[in-house]
């Protein structure tokens, strides 16, 4: 009997089978343990106007457009976000962000999210006309009210002009909402893609397809020196204004004033898989508290050592005798 036990207690597999025996009872008592994580609460507005269609980015060797980016940067950032974070996607057009969905938790609300990041188009846009300053105020007033701190997406060219390369004044808090502005294009003007009224790209725009010059509010102080200028009759001088607004590129130099305007830190998007660690630097982390379930690990144990043990079993076991005719 003792020689049978000591057999018994060198054999692998009984050794196997008492391992996924013991992991199998760990798994199901195991109890869940309860883990410290920082979450965030965001707003996400992208812009949509024209100049995002602009392709100066590379993707798998060929270029696509500052949109398509800006996009691929948000659904990264989405997928970093951890478990109990928050997050609210608007877009931006106009003067104006208009709120698609309020901050509601990523775990359980992923796919949905995923998706309509996806789907954001430069079609979504109401208007021409592109008031960065204005469209950003609107979007922390916004962020301010749900509350959830900013993350902006925008490539800061301002359609028309702003009159006389001055901010509007900002009439909040700056700094009261936290968060990041960010500078989506490359530095080097390119052109801005021209579609029809059934949206199929035709060409480009051409100088005199845009403002090149905001005549709005009192002449700039070089006025009397324009050519046919009159001050009741052609106050900005009587030719039409010339210029590169038809060419984009991210206007850094504008959107750091921005920002500094407004409290928000700034970043450009070089890379959009980077943005989640910019976003992390400027943003308001809040510890919350997660139950995580690893019984997992126990289980997967307890799998893997039956496997082993049938597995090896059949490797090493005889093959039956055939009996004689």
């Amino acid at each position: 009997m003792r020689r049978a036990r000591l057999d018994v207690l060198r054999d692998w597999r009984f050794w196997l089978l008492a391992i996924a025996g013991l992991s199998l009872v760990v798994a199901l008592v195991m109890p869940r343990l309860t883990l410290t994580r920082q979450a965030r609460d965001l707003l996400l507005v992208i812009d949509v106007t024209g100049s995002m269609n602009v392709r100066d980015y590379i993707e798998g060797g060929e270029p696509v457009s500052r949109l398509a980016t800006a996009k691929r940067a948000a659904r990264a950032l989405l997928a970093e976000l951890p478990c109990q974070s928050r997050l609210g996607l608007a877009i931006f057009t106009e003067r104006r962000s208009f709120l698609l969905f309020e901050p509601a938790e990523v775990c359980e609300n992923f796919a949905a999210m995923d998706g309509a990041i996806d789907t954001i188009d430069w079609r979504m846009a109401w208007e021409g006309d592109s008031y960065v300053a204005r469209g950003l105020h609107s979007a922390l007033a916004i962020a301010d009210s749900l509350p959830a701190d900013l993350v902006f997406l925008t490539d800061g060219q301002e359609a028309p002009p702003l009159a006389g390369g001055e901010l509007p004044a900002y009439e909040g808090e700056p700094g009261k909402v936290t968060g990041l502005l960010v500078g989506v294009g490359a530095a080097e003007p390119s052109p801005i893609p021209k579609y029809n009224e059934d949206g199929r790209e035709i060409g480009f725009y051409a100088e005199q397809d845009v403002p090149q010059e905001n005549r709005s509010g009192p002449p700039p102080a070089d006025a009397p020196s324009r050519a046919g200028w009159n001050p009741r009759n052609a106050p900005w001088g009587g030719e039409p204004a010339t210029g590169t607004e038809h060419l984009s590129a991210m206007r850094e130099e504008a959107l750091r004033r921005l920002a500094a305007q407004t409290g928000l830190g700034f970043a450009a998007l070089r890379d959009p898989a980077a943005l989640s660690a910019a976003v992390e630097a400027d943003t308001r982390a809040h510890p919350v508290e997660v139950r995580v379930d690893i019984s997992g690990i126990p289980a997967g144990l307890a799998l893997l050592a039956l496997t082993a043990l049938f597995g090896l079993g059949a490797l090493t076991g005889r093959r039956p005798e055939r009996l004689p005719a």
